[in-house]
């Protein structure tokens, strides 16, 4: 799986020369299977890029995985342009809700006066579908979603392709109401989707003194990330959603501290940044 980071940052889109390194648009990641599918993980701000790259060469279908719809994770939607060609098959997949479905949620959004059109009017052929509560495939890919703890309806991914394993977990808050080292993995939210990864990507909005004020927003700290990439035994560790306040600087001692609290050599802990392309 050849991974690209479109979005990085957490909350609301930044910019300027103290996040320049590590970017400012919100979650969008692109992940590409050997067999050519394309998967890609959230909308944020980062959408707008990655859909420009798209437009020239279009893949045959396009499924995109929300984790959750609060705005930073959609609001790219809008200016994603392969949502404006009739000829783009777009599959739009998200937590699923007992109240209203997906397509009318996300039509919230696209409806005035948040956004100038209605999600009916859009050309693309959009199809809207609940994350499964069982493993389906997409591609060469085997996928599962499980609802994470994030305030609201959300969901982690975990793909399998290619003989390796990606785990997605942004917005999560795993150490809420629990200690991590002390309790048993089937209580720890988005175990079961990390365990074992080869690659982990995971929130880390806060530092260990910020979290004593942000408990319960949803988001980890440093010591959380660490204690949970230790315990689902991930072999690498993408540190994601950043907080908007946070300076390159201020991410990379944020590094540092998950290095220290994890005990891992400094290759396996790295920050997620905006134009970096990975491989799994």
């Amino acid at each position: 799986m050849r991974i690209r980071i479109w979005g990085s940052r957490g909350s609301i889109a930044t910019s300027g020369a103290e996040t320049a390194q590590y970017g400012g648009n919100t979650s969008c990641i692109q992940v590409t299977l050997d067999d050519g599918t394309l998967i890609i993980l959230d909308a944020g701000t980062g959408a707008r890029g990655l859909g420009l790259t798209l437009v020239d060469d279009p893949p045959s279908r396009i499924d995109l995985l929300l984790t959750h719809l609060h705005v930073d994770h959609v609001e790219g939607l809008g200016a994603f342009e392969p949502i404006w060609r009739p000829q783009t098959d777009l599959h739009i997949w998200g937590p699923a809700s007992p109240m209203v479905s997906l397509e009318e949620r996300i039509a919230t959004y696209f409806s005035p006066p948040l956004f100038p059109i209605h999600l009916s009017e859009v050309p693309a052929r959009c199809t809207f579908h609940d994350a499964p509560d069982r493993e389906w495939m997409i591609g060469d890919a085997m996928l599962r979603s499980d609802p994470i703890q994030h305030p609201g309806a959300t969901v982690g991914y975990r793909l399998e392709a290619d003989g390796r394993v990606l785990t997605y977990l942004t917005d999560h808050e795993p150490a809420l109401g629990m200690d991590l080292e002390t309790s048993r993995p089937e209580w720890i939210s988005g175990f079961a989707l990390a365990s074992g990864a080869d690659m982990l990507i995971h929130d880390c909005q806060y530092t260990r003194e910020e979290y004593e004020t942000r408990f319960g927003f949803g988001h980890s700290s440093t010591d959380h990330v660490a204690a949970f990439a230790q315990k689902t035994e991930a072999d690498r560790t993408v540190l994601f959603h950043h907080d908007p306040m946070h300076t390159d600087a201020e991410l990379e001692a944020i590094r540092e501290a998950v290095i220290e609290r994890w005990g891992v050599e400094p290759e396996r802990c790295v920050i997620a940044a905006e134009g970096s392309e990975l491989v799994v």
